[in-house]
Parts: C-alpha cells; sequence; structure tokens
C-alpha cells in the first residue's frame, strides 16, 4: 500500500478544512446552552454579532491557505492526486457549507447555494465520466473568476457589507450573484472543453 506523503501543501488543506469546521460550529451551535453568550452590540444601527466576524476572519485565513497550498504544490513539484482529492473537499466545505447556513439564516437567497451546488456535482460528474479517457480541461478563468467573487461575497455578508451597508448597499448580493451566474458559465466551458472525451466514454460503452 503506498504511503500517503502529508507535504506541506496537503498540511495547508487540511488546516483550511479544520477551519471550516470550526466556521460551521460557531454559526449553528446553540452556545447559549452551555452558558456561552457572544457580545452582540449596534454600530450605525446595524446589529453586530461577534460570532460573524470571528467566522470572517477564520474564513478569509482559509481562503488564503487555498492560494497557497496550489501554489506551493506546483512550485515545489508536490502535487498529488490524494492533494487535489482534499483540496477539493476542502474547498466545498469551506464555499459551500457557509453558503447554505447563510441562506438557512435568512442572509441570502437559497438560490446562490442551490445553483453552486448543483453546478458542482454537475462539473464532479464530467469530470469521472473524462477521467479514463485522458487530462481533464478544467475552466481555469471563469472557474477563477467564480471563485474570487463568491468569496468576496461571502466575506462581505460575514461583516455585514461594511462600510457599504451604512448607506443601506448590500454590496456581497452583487458578488454572490455574479459569482453564481460565473459558476454556470465555468460549467458549461468545463462541459465544451471536455465534451470530445463524454462522448467518447459513452461510444465506446
Amino acid at each position: 500500500m503506498k504511503k500517503i506523503k502529508f507535504n506541506v501543501p496537503t498540511k495547508l488543506t487540511f488546516v483550511r478544512l479544520i477551519l471550516s469546521l470550526i466556521i460551521i460550529i460557531l454559526l449553528i451551535f446553540p452556545f447559549y446552552r452551555v452558558g456561552i453568550n457572544f457580545p452582540q452590540f449596534l454600530f450605525k444601527n446595524i446589529l453586530i454579532d461577534l460570532r460573524y466576524l470571528i467566522s470572517g476572519v477564520l474564513f478569509i485565513i482559509a481562503s488564503i491557505t487555498d492560494y497557497y497550498d496550489g501554489k506551493l504544490a506546483r512550485k515545489n513539484n508536490e502535487v498529488t492526486n490524494f492533494g487535489k482529492l482534499v483540496d477539493a473537499i476542502a474547498d466545498k466545505v469551506l464555499v459551500n457549507s457557509v453558503l447554505i447556513i447563510f441562506a438557512c439564516q435568512g442572509f441570502i437567497s437559497a438560490v446562490v447555494p442551490v445553483v453552486i451546488i448543483v453546478r458542482d456535482i454537475i462539473v464532479d460528474a464530467i469530470r469521472m465520466i473524462c477521467a479514463n479517457n485522458g487530462k481533464v480541461q478544467a475552466a481555469k478563468l471563469s472557474g477563477k473568476i467564480k471563485t474570487a467573487t463568491l468569496m468576496i461575497g461571502i466575506i462581505l455578508t460575514f461583516f455585514y457589507n461594511l462600510p457599504f451597508q451604512i448607506w443601506g448597499y448590500r454590496v456581497s448580493d452583487f458578488f454572490l450573484y455574479f459569482g453564481t451566474i460565473m459558476s454556470i458559465v465555468s460549467m458549461c466551458e468545463y462541459y465544451y472543453l471536455n465534451k470530445k472525451m463524454i462522448f467518447l466514454e459513452f461510444e465506446e460503452k
């Protein structure tokens, strides 16, 4: 059995996964039932909950690890199949779980997480279908734009859209909806780049 190598990029990915779980707990666990009450305060008539500020900081740190784990893996030639698998899982846990929680808590429209999750399922299905027929082509630019805009939208939501909310602007909605649109674009591009391998798989069957 081949031993799994835990290099620095993989360790960063696991840090991101752990941070994601901490964020989920902070957002949904009823701390008041165990006697823990996070401070809340008013700022410009906006009720601020310290849990969301802490979660926002942790989300930013997790997002930074997402950037550096891939960069270090490519730079040091440490890209592994295990690392790519864990990286994909960590990304989905970080982004999708937060979007689902925000939607359930009424901060964002449920359309956003539904579209993102359906897109991920379709892209993963294409990836699995094409896996036996060669290298899968990724929609790099649209995928990066999607990821960046969604993360900006999530961070703004964590921080109550400040300072824009002072003037009544929910800037996060723009980034989240634009990121959702780009997720559809990247899915279509992903299909277009890999359609030959998709049809080849069905022809062989």
